[in-house]
């Protein structure tokens, strides 16, 4: 029952982004990345421009009961071990979840690249996110150079992140 309930319930968080007539923030191509802070799962603190600056970028907004993060996660992983020596940061933001439920996630498929917590989904909220998964794309300068919402294959994945390194 658990496992139905927190879909149910992240959708209509993120669904309630409209409410009260406001709608979700649109994140244009150019448009500087929203700032903001987390807990990475190592305990350590993270603010994004800060931590980041001068380096390409790839924000994925994930939880475990999406059906396409686990193999695409995967995907990025994979990605990511070919160019994180070229600079690549990959951040997996996991949305509207526990701790323990994002760790156990985690460590099930075997990412290496860093896991950030959102439990409320306030990350996600300044981001426009309205489905999982969504995968920002952010050059060197902080800008948003692409977004893919929904299932995407790792060739996908490659072009966009080749398309941020120098």
């Amino acid at each position: 029952m658990r496992r139905l309930l927190a879909p149910i319930l992240l959708l209509g968080l993120l669904l309630g982004l409209g409410a009260c007539g406001r709608e979700a923030p649109k994140l244009n191509l150019g448009e500087p990345a929203p700032a903001f802070h987390s807990r990475i799962l190592d305990g350590r603190d993270t603010d994004f421009p800060a931590d980041y600056a001068g380096r390409p970028l790839v924000i994925r907004f994930w939880a475990d009961w999406c059906p396409y993060c686990k193999g695409e996660m995967q995907a990025i992983e994979r990605v990511y071990r070919r160019y994180r020596e070229r600079g690549l940061i990959v951040l997996a933001i996991n949305t509207g979840q526990d701790e323990a439920s994002a760790a156990a996630f985690s460590q099930q498929i075997g990412i290496t690249y860093p896991v950030l917590l959102d439990p409320d989904a306030a990350i996600a909220k300044r981001y426009g996110v309205v489905g999982l998964p969504t995968t920002y794309f952010i050059d060197a300068q902080g800008r948003v150079r692409a977004k893919l919402v929904g299932e995407a294959s790792e060739a996908v994945f490659e072009r966009q992140v080749q398309a941020l390194l120098p």
